[in-house]
């Protein structure tokens, strides 16, 4: 591979494959950073914290002096945050929660040295269809919301619940490509 340009303090495929439609080289960083909700955090604080704390880590790891990118990317509904599903039951309660009503999904991309940390919030409104019981069973069946925030995936099989959105699909997805883009171009230029 050549010389990355950043790290990316993420193990998710989709930030993975979102980073390299934009372009850029980049290596992995494995970061271990607790999300855990904090007392009086609103859940656009919580989510540029994590993505602050996953691309200081990053920072900590990394064997170059190169930006890192952490992200993280929540979903909320009447201000509770819905984050991955523990279990088939806590699942079937997060896809009842959206079915037949707007939400909002959070997500902050955080860019990084030891010197310099900009975070970015892209925040999007998405509309779900009414689901039945059944449609919640069977999509959990499918395996996909198992490791999703809200127990859904906009790319995939659970695209089929969303009736439309207003922002950035990207954000939904994980990681807003616009944003990211302009981070990442500011970032690589005064490093020049």
């Amino acid at each position: 591979m050549s010389t990355p340009q950043l790290y990316l303090a993420s193990g998710s495929p989709r930030r993975q494959e979102l980073l390299t439609q934009l372009g850029y080289r980049f290596e992995r960083v494995i970061v271990d950073v607790e999300e855990q909700h904090q007392s009086g955090e609103s859940p656009a604080e919580y989510v540029c914290r994590l993505s602050l704390d996953k691309a200081m880590a990053g920072v900590a790891e990394a064997a170059q002096p190169l930006p890192v990118l952490g992200a993280d990317t929540i979903v909320v509904v009447d201000d509770t945050i819905l984050e991955k599903p523990r279990d088939v039951d806590d699942a079937k309660r997060m896809l009842a929660l959206l079915s037949g009503r707007k939400h909002q999904v959070m997500t902050a991309v955080t860019l990084a040295t030891a010197m310099r940390q900009q975070t970015r919030l892209v925040v999007t409104d998405v509309w779900f269809k009414p689901l039945s019981e059944q449609e919640i069973e069977a999509y959990w069946a499918s395996g996909e919301p198992q490791d999703k925030a809200g127990s859904y995936g906009i790319q995939g099989i659970g695209g089929k619940f969303v009736e439309r959105i207003d922002g950035s699909y990207y954000a939904v997805v994980g990681l807003p490509l616009m944003e990211t883009d302009i981070m990442v171009q500011e970032f690589l230029s005064l490093a020049l």
